[in-house]
């Protein structure tokens, strides 16, 4: 039971501290900003040498350092997004009463090389680990791919809480793409799905079969997965998102983002 709450607890942490270097780092000045960008390329390139050397390990250790570097490889593509190196052709906001395809494209425009970058690792990952014994990091890179994906199209067809204090100045153009409505048609499919999965991944760890790197790695990856529905519904819940990371914001609310402040009980807010 207690190596299950230490599993657990390892990633609640590394998900919110990790969280919060991302936003930190990402609201500096444009040359630290860079010089993040590239200390989180070396530290990249390293997770997926760890993620090569773990691959054929079975042990506890071995699950908890493949977990730890996909997550260092996703956070290379969250930082190369933030600090405006991988982002897309699309630049600009979006122009006024865009509706429809127009709208898709462009939104999708404005993160087509980022959506590439991710694609890549992606595949990088899949092809060191491929049938090897130690799946803890590429079931990791899949579930934050997956959710970040869902919380993208959230954002897109519309939530309550857009958190868009996390963007820094320069990437502020992004607000244009996102809607916001109470909650959108797509978003309690997106969770439900979410949960049967989560529940799948908990019932494999628990197989009577199931060695202890096995059970550990389950908990890790499905505490992951359970912290990316609970960031789903911070979305659309009258909650403060920037509470938990406020540490890591230089101002808790971002005057230069230019948007009013919203009542999350306000009437008006479409369904």
């Amino acid at each position: 039971m207690s190596e299950a709450w230490i599993a657990i607890g390892f990633a609640i942490f590394i998900w919110w501290f990790s969280t919060g270097i991302v936003i930190m780092l990402n609201h500096m000045s444009k040359s630290a900003g860079t010089l993040s960008w590239g200390l989180s390329t070396l530290l990249g390139l390293g997770a997926l040498v760890g993620l090569h050397h773990t691959a054929d390990q079975t042990s506890v250790t071995g699950a908890y350092c493949a977990f730890t570097c996909a997550l260092l490889a996703w956070g290379w593509n969250e930082l190369s997004f933030l600090t405006g190196w991988i982002t897309g052709p699309q630049k600009t906001p979006l122009p006024p009463n865009s509706q429809g395809w127009p709208r898709f494209w462009l939104s999708f425009k404005a993160v087509l090389w980022h959506e590439l970058a991710l694609l890549i690792v992606g595949l990088l990952i899949l092809a060191i680990t491929w049938r090897a014994a130690n799946q803890v990091g590429t079931s990791t890179y899949l579930v934050l791919w997956i959710m970040r994906t869902s919380a993208k199209l959230n954002l897109y067809l519309g939530v309550r809480n857009l958190s868009e204090a996390f963007l820094p100045a320069h990437m502020r153009y992004l607000e244009s793409f996102f809607k916001r409505r109470r909650m959108n048609a797509f978003f309690p499919f997106a969770v439900t799905v979410a949960f049967i999965g989560l529940q799948w991944i908990l019932m494999a760890g628990e197989h009577p079969l199931a060695q202890p790197a096995e059970k550990v790695g389950s908990l890790l990856v499905g505490s992951l997965l359970a912290l990316a529905i609970l960031e789903h519904f911070m979305l659309v819940l009258p909650l403060d998102t920037t509470a938990l990371w406020r540490w890591a914001l230089r101002k808790p609310q971002n005057p230069v983002l230019g948007l009013p402040h919203l009542d999350s009980h306000d009437p008006s807010l479409p369904i």
